[in-house]
């Protein structure tokens, strides 16, 4: 039995060049504006760079030093654990249980999905700007106090320093109206990957309510549960616009903002100062944590692994 001879293809210089013409601009711009901005910023941090970006005066490690024996540094890591350990629970109950509501229906589910997806697409900026000046700017005619007047409740200010600190109040809420539905979308593609069959055998069997969700569907969510949680505590630790445009300016009434997350305190430290080795080393720093949080949580939650 004889077989076929292997025909070798030949190149065509033509489609090399072509291939090189149309890819050239984006891998050019990629390496210049990604990697060589990354390099370039490490060495930025172990450098003197004082209202320069230029190299030259070296300084090993001092930055890194300086930065983690700031006590605002640490208080502003402290503040966005704190943060992330209340947003990220918070808003995977919320997601899930109206992706769970939003799966049980059975007409018009693309417009609710659609609804909740709506603010996704919202700058952070003009959220926050909204959340400030209409929902909770701590006048007697704002929303909030509005509200909380039908209930008996005396105007508040809420992005001033009180006892209990309402403006954590201001900072969930905005967070969950931007990204729970994202969030959601993400659980009712899972939802829609179980099959019918699991749950009517579930059924046979005498599973409903509760019980099958903690026996049929979170089990099956495990996956996509935990593709979510990472994405919430990267996109936690990242927090930024929120809190710059609530505390650091207008209706605040606060000179000095009460939460201040890694990103501002780099921002309006190390940037105001044009301390560029320091804020350098500061974004190193909260990339450092960011990974180590991320490999932790899928350690731990077994992301990457097979199941069964």
């Amino acid at each position: 039995m004889t077989t076929a001879p292997t025909v070798r293809r030949r190149t065509d210089p033509r489609a090399w060049a072509a291939f090189a013409l149309l890819t050239a601009p984006m891998l050019i711009g990629l390496g210049v504006f990604k990697y060589v901005a990354i390099l370039w910023s490490f060495l930025l941090s172990l450098s003197d760079a004082h209202g320069t970006i230029a190299l030259g005066h070296w300084v090993g490690l001092d930055n890194y030093r300086r930065l983690l024996g700031d006590p605002a540094f640490r208080t502003s890591l402290g503040q966005i654990l704190l943060f992330t350990a209340g947003i990220v629970p918070v808003t995977f109950a919320v997601s899930l249980g109206l992706a769970l509501l939003v799966h049980r229906v059975r007409r018009g589910r693309a417009v609710v999905r659609t609804a909740f997806l709506v603010p996704t697409a919202v700058s952070y900026v003009a959220a926050s700007l909204l959340w400030k000046m209409c929902l909770f700017n701590g006048l007697p005619a704002g929303v909030a106090n509005l509200v909380g007047g039908w209930f008996g409740m005396s105007p508040v200010p809420w992005l001033q320093t009180t006892d209990p600190p309402l403006y954590w109040i201001v900072l969930v809420s905005l967070r969950l109206w931007l990204q729970v539905g994202f969030y959601l979308v993400l659980f009712l593609a899972g939802l829609q990957n179980i099959p019918r069959d699991v749950y009517e055998a579930a059924a046979l069997d005498g599973a409903t309510g509760l019980r099958l969700l903690r026996r049929i569907t979170l089990p099956l969510l495990r996956g996509t549960s935990v593709a979510v949680l990472m994405l919430q505590f990267i996109a936690a630790f990242q927090a930024f616009d929120e809190f710059y445009n609530l505390f650091n300016s207008g209706l605040s009434g606060t000179a000095t903002a009460p939460v201040q997350p890694p990103l501002v305190y780099l921002y309006t430290t190390a940037m105001g100062a044009q301390d560029y080795g320091l804020g350098s080393a500061g974004a190193f720093v909260l990339t450092a944590l960011i990974v180590g949080v991320t490999l932790v949580q899928g350690r731990v939650t077994g992301f990457g692994r097979a199941d069964g």
